[in-house]
C-alpha cells in the first residue's frame, strides 16, 4: 500500500479478526489507507500482524494489533479489556466504529467424511465465535456504528466438499439479519459481505496455487478471472463508508459474477 491517508474516515476506528493474513489484512490496509484507525487481531503469526501495523504507519495511518482465538469464548472477557486499553493508550477513545467480523477457517471435507470434530471446529470459529464476540464487544460499539459479517458466495451456489463450511456461513447471514434488526435502533447497521474465490493462503491456497481449479472459477466468473484480496478489501471498506449508511440487513455478494 503505498498511498497516503486520504482522511475520508478519519476520526474512525474499526476493530477486524483475523487481520494479519489475506482478506482480514487487505480490508485494514484499505480502511488504514482511508484514515480510519485499524485495531486488527491475529491467532498465532504476531509478526506478520506487526508488519500490518508498520505498513498502515508508513502509509500515514494508525494500527495496533492483539492477539485472539475466536474459538475460545472463554477469552472474550479480557480481550475486551485489552482492546477498551487499545482504545485509550493509542487512539484516546472509549469506543469503536466498525467491527468486521473476518477471522476463519476452511475445511474441504465430503459430506459423507465430515466428522463431528470437524464440524464442531467449524461452529465454534465461523458461527459461535463471531456471535459470542459481537456480544461481548457491543457495549463498546459506538452508536450508528456499523458491523460487516464476512460470509462466503457458497451460501448461493453449492461446490462438493465445502457442506458443513457453508452451513456455518448461512447461519452468519440469518445473523446478521436478527442484529440488523435489534441493533437497528441504536442506529448501527449490520451487512453481510459474501466473497467469491479469493486467491489467498485460505483452505490451503488451492485457489492461488493450483493452476486447475484456478482456471475453473475463471472460466465460471463472469469478470474472467479468480478474485483477489484487493478485490474484497476495497468493498469492505465501501461498504462501511458513510454513504453506505442506509444500508443494513443485506447480503453483498462481491464474486465477479460467480456462477450465475
Amino acid at each position: 500500500m503505498n498511498a497516503k491517508a486520504d482522511g475520508t474516515m478519519r476520526g474512525k476506528v474499526a476493530v477486524i479478526t483475523g487481520a494479519s493474513r489475506g482478506l482480514g489484512r487487505n480490508a485494514a490496509l484499505k480502511l488504514g489507507a482511508m484514515g480510519a484507525g485499524v485495531i486488527g487481531t491475529y491467532n498465532r503469526n504476531a509478526e506478520a500482524a506487526r508488519t500490518l501495523v508498520d505498513e498502515i504507519a508508513k502509509a500515514g495511518g494508525q494500527a495496533a494489533v492483539l492477539e485472539l482465538d475466536i474459538a475460545r469464548c472463554d477469552t472474550f472477557g479480557a480481550f475486551a479489556d485489552a482492546l477498551c486499553k487499545t482504545l485509550e493508550d493509542t487512539f484516546e477513545r472509549e469506543n469503536f466504529d466498525f467491527l468486521v467480523n473476518n477471522a476463519g477457517i476452511g475445511i474441504h471435507a465430503p459430506f459423507i467424511d465430515t466428522t463431528p470434530e470437524q464440524f464442531d471446529e467449524l461452529v465454534n470459529v465461523q458461527l459461535k465465535g463471531p456471535f459470542f464476540l459481537t456480544q461481548t464487544l457491543l457495549p463498546y460499539l459506538h452508536e450508528e456504528g456499523a458491523i460487516v459479517n464476512v460470509s462466503s458466495g457458497l451460501t448461493r451456489f453449492a461446490l462438493p466438499g465445502f457442506a458443513a463450511y457453508a452451513v456455518m456461513k448461512g447461519g452468519i447471514e440469518v445473523l446478521t439479519r436478527y442484529l440488523a434488526k435489534e441493533l437497528g435502533p441504536h442506529g448501527i447497521t449490520v451487512n453481510t459481505i459474501a466473497p467469491g474465490a479469493i486467491e489467498t493462503d485460505f483452505g490451503g491456497g488451492v485457489v492461488r496455487d493450483d493452476h486447475d481449479t484456478n482456471q475453473f472459477i475463471a472460466d465460471n466468473t463472469a469478470l474472467g478471472r479468480a478474485g483477489v484480496p484487493d478485490d474484497i478489501g476495497g468493498a469492505i471498506a465501501a461498504m462501511l463508508s458513510e454513504g453506505n449508511r442506509w444500508m443494513t440487513a443485506q447480503r453483498v455478494e462481491v464474486s465477479g459474477g460467480m456462477f450465475i
